[in-house]
């Protein structure tokens, strides 16, 4: 087993408060409503949404994939920082044990929006080697759908 770690980085327009309690704390019901094309249902299999919370994201029929699992690790309100383990999932393809994902949210240089940062840990099975295409797609994967997400509490200020 080997382990792949990169970041992927993302700033948006949203406060970093908001966007914190929206992807930890609303994220079960944001994801359905933000991505509602691709998922069928988010539901909470052990815990209340804090640390050791399990959560299963089934898609819909005829999407890239069925279902993954993902065990929330740690959350640091004052921080800003939250980690959580996909643990199970046709998206491991078989390639992948488990993938740690640990975000920071930060406010822009600016003072006027966000940057989130998000350091994925891809825990290979035997001698696999993620190619910089994986990898890509990976990044490519979580930009845009933070951005769809995004997009949604632009649109939506009270979500």
């Amino acid at each position: 087993m080997g382990i792949v770690s990169f970041e992927t980085v993302v700033e948006c327009a949203l406060p970093p408060s908001r966007v914190f309690k929206a992807v930890v704390f609303n994220f079960n019901e944001l994801l359905s409503k933000a991505v509602p094309h691709a998922i069928k249902s988010v539901e909470v299999l052990q815990g209340d949404g804090g640390v050791g919370t399990l959560r299963k994201i089934s898609f819909h029929p005829g999407f890239k994939f069925t279902y993954i699992k993902e065990l929330v690790e740690a959350i640091d309100e004052e921080k800003l920082t939250f980690t959580y383990t996909v643990t199970e999932g046709d998206v491991l393809e078989g390639k992948v044990e488990k993938v740690k994902n640990d975000f920071k949210v930060e406010a822009s240089p600016d003072g006027n929006g966000t940057i989130l940062k998000k350091m994925s840990h891809y825990y290979t099975i035997g001698d696999h080697i993620m190619d910089e295409e994986e990898i890509n797609n990976g990044k490519e994967q979580y930009v845009g759908l933070f951005k769809v997400i995004e997009g949604y509490l632009l649109a939506n200020p009270d979500a």
